[in-house]
């Protein structure tokens, strides 16, 4: 889209240089038309996945300006029915997870958001890329570092994007935050904390199935913290030290973590303390503190409405829906070009991986792990 931009531009220069008049006024266009020709056009978006959270995605994107909701992929017929009808989805972009392929002959999907378990996201997610079309994965965008470095190549290797959905990498407060930190409005930073948990519910849920999830609260509530700390920060962090506790082995079993202390270290000097947890509630807080001011979030990740203030005051930055300017903005990378204030791409999502590698390391062996 880019560079057919670029294309039309310069050719409506060309012709003005020439004083040649069109034929046809619809080519008579000047660069505010074309950009709005650009900003018309959506992002065609598939959901694989619909359960609670493909729900909320969806219903979000009925608010959406540039993605637009036009096909789905899952194995349980109903869904399919009463999503058709609920969304207005035509049965030609209707799959399943052995058909879901076939989705290289539609030209009317553009990307295919996955939202399955995190066990299956790199089988869905290469899926997805061969058929030709866009990824966009949930977080985490596999369940360790070396999946997630196969679905980057494999991606790479297609000439499709691989973004993750990162939601509170375009909520207005957080970026607020971050801008503040760019500016350096609180200085030197010394100290991040993060806290993400809450009860789990039904233990029979995939979550709590190692195969299925790749781990326990880390691989689902941890990650927060985890990315927050780099977008806050606004380092990669160079070691990590982590305790676990298990106070139910039954409900959470072998390979299924119940809560997780972790520390950075970032080679500007910061350090950070955060705590991943099943077992939990009214645990939703970031704190940032430097050497002129501070930034204190709470709830921090949740839905929304985001609460915060900083040294300088409360932050009133207004609550949209957090996944409908999510899909928006990343219409904008896909079919723009556009470059996101904090990344959102396969890249990003690998580091948080070779993150939490490093974590259970720390756990098993009780020493510090360096990270690269």
């Amino acid at each position: 889209m880019k560079n057919r931009r670029i294309f039309l531009q310069k050719a409506g220069l060309s012709a003005l240089a020439l004083n040649l008049t069109p034929l046809n006024p619809l080519w008579a266009l000047n660069e505010e038309n074309i950009m709005n020709v650009a900003e018309d056009k959506p992002l065609r978006v598939a959901i694989m996945g619909l359960g609670s959270y493909g729900t909320r995605v969806a219903n979000a994107m009925k608010d959406c300006k540039r993605a637009k909701l036009v096909g789905v992929i899952s194995g349980t017929p109903s869904k399919i029915e009463a999503w058709q009808k609920e969304y207005g989805i035509p049965a030609k972009n209707c799959y399943n997870y052995e058909t879901y392929h076939q989705i290289k002959d539609n030209p009317d999907i553009d990307a295919v958001y996955v939202i399955t378990p995190n066990g299956l996201h790199k089988e869905h997610a290469i899926g997805v890329a061969n058929a030709g079309k866009h990824v966009i994965c949930e977080k985490p965008m596999a369940v360790n570092a070396k999946e997630g470095k196969e679905m980057v190549d494999a991606c790479h290797a297609a000439r499709v994007k691989l973004l993750v959905g990162y939601r509170m990498h375009f909520e207005a407060k957080t970026q607020e935050v971050i801008k503040m930190r760019m500016n350096g409005d609180f200085g030197k930073v010394l100290f991040f904390q993060g806290l993400s948990g809450f009860v789990i519910g039904d233990p029979t849920q995939w979550r709590l199935n190692y195969e299925l999830s790749g781990g326990g609260a880390m691989m689902d509530i941890g990650i927060y913290s985890i990315n927050g700390a780099r977008y806050m920060i606004g380092e990669e962090p160079i070691w990590v030290t982590a305790q676990e506790t298990k106070n139910d082995p039954v409900k959470f079993k072998e390979g299924v973590d119940e809560t997780i202390q972790f520390q950075f270290g970032f080679p500007g000097g910061a350090v950070a303390s955060c705590l991943s947890t099943y077992s939990m509630n009214n645990l939703d807080k970031f704190f940032l503190n430097g050497t002129k001011g501070f930034a204190e979030m709470q709830p921090s990740t949740g839905y929304g409405p985001i609460e915060g203030r900083t040294n300088k005051g409360p932050l009133t930055n207004p609550h949209v829906t957090h996944q409908t300017t999510q899909m928006d903005e990343m219409a904008a990378i896909i079919l723009d070009g556009k470059k996101p204030l904090v990344p959102v791409d396969g890249e990003e999502g690998l580091r948080d991986l070779v993150i939490i590698d490093a974590i259970y390391k720390a756990v098993k062996t009780g020493e510090k792990v360096g990270l690269v």
